[in-house]
């Protein structure tokens, strides 16, 4: 599956995905994949990535590809 995907209408990279899902920069962050489920607010896609935000934590993130909606898998 290629890297970059088509968020709200720009290009994302796995890395800029993480940064707009966490709202500051990321160390790494894996592909983008679907997450074969619909979003809550608009029914259309949602992507996940996985991320590290710090070198001692791992984050799954969702975010809707035509809306705002994100979340995280943190409790």
């Amino acid at each position: 599956m290629a890297d970059n995907r088509v968020i709200q209408g720009r290009m994302q990279t796995p890395e800029s995905l993480a940064e707009l899902i966490e709202g500051e920069s990321v160390m790494d962050a894996e592909p983008i994949e679907d997450a074969e489920k619909d979003c809550p607010d608009c029914g259309e896609n949602v992507v996940t990535v996985g991320y590290m935000p710090s070198a001692l934590e791992f984050v799954t993130g969702y975010k809707c590809q035509e809306c705002d909606w994100a979340e995280t898998d943190r409790d």
